[in-house]
């Protein structure tokens, strides 16, 4: 057994660990599938990822089966999985915005945090006016993917959209400051031109940020408001 593991071990590793970061929890032969790996290669790098601390065991029965049948085993990151993805960013922008904090207001990190998401509203608004209502939150998922938030839409079985966030490049410093989850909760409104809603975040200690997206039919009256809004300076 060599004493140093092979370069090609550790960027097959570092995939897997990504993969289940953005899609997890996700199962061993899904894993497999999307990475081209074979049934014992795919258990070696989830042993080590398991020894590491990096990823944990998760079950869950099939569809549709009630205490019946074998339960799915499934693997899905653990917070110190995530934290090694990024941690020095997220150390600096806590930093950051405590010492904004202490020196100018609350109000100040508020402002912070709107002045952040601008960038995203000003590439996307242009974009979202051209995409049909059904296709924004999909193209939304992969603008936010691209900035490193591993998302992914998908239809709620309540109606509407899910848009979830597997990661969080800053989810230790919106733990200590909640403006940065608002702000970016209302550009996601105002990019959609519906109503959202945040039903979980990685910084209150969810595994994944899931936001409901209101139906399209419901968003005229509050893209309405927000047109209003904008004509005043509101």
């Amino acid at each position: 057994m060599p004493l140093k593991e092979p370069g090609s071990e550790r960027s097959t590793r570092a995939r897997v660990a990504r993969l289940i970061l953005e899609h997890g929890p996700i199962a061993a032969s899904a894993l497999g599938e999307r990475l081209g790996l074979t049934p014992a290669a795919v258990r070696r790098h989830l042993d080590a990822l398991l020894a590491e601390g990096m990823i944990e065991p998760r079950t869950a029965r099939p569809r549709g089966q009630r205490g019946r049948g074998r339960p799915a085993k499934l693997f899905a990151i653990t917070n110190a999985g995530r934290s090694a993805f990024v941690h020095a960013y997220d150390d600096l922008a806590g930093s950051a915005l405590r010492f904004l904090s202490e020196r100018l207001g609350e109000e100040a990190v508020a402002d912070f945090a709107r002045t952040q998401v601008e960038g995203l509203l000003q590439r996307l608004e242009p974009v979202m006016r051209q995409v049909p209502p059904d296709q924004r939150v999909q193209v939304l998922a992969q603008a936010l993917s691209e900035e490193g938030y591993a998302a992914s839409a998908s239809k709620a079985k309540s109606g509407g959209d899910q848009l979830c966030q597997h990661h969080c490049p800053v989810a230790h410093a919106a733990a200590e400051f909640p403006q940065l989850c608002e702000a970016e909760t209302e550009a996601f409104a105002q990019l959609l031109g519906t109503p959202v809603q945040r039903l979980a975040t990685i910084a209150h200690g969810d595994g994944v940020c899931t936001t409901h997206v209101s139906p399209q039919s419901l968003g005229a009256p509050y893209r309405a408001t927000a047109e209003k809004s904008k004509e005043t300076g509101g």
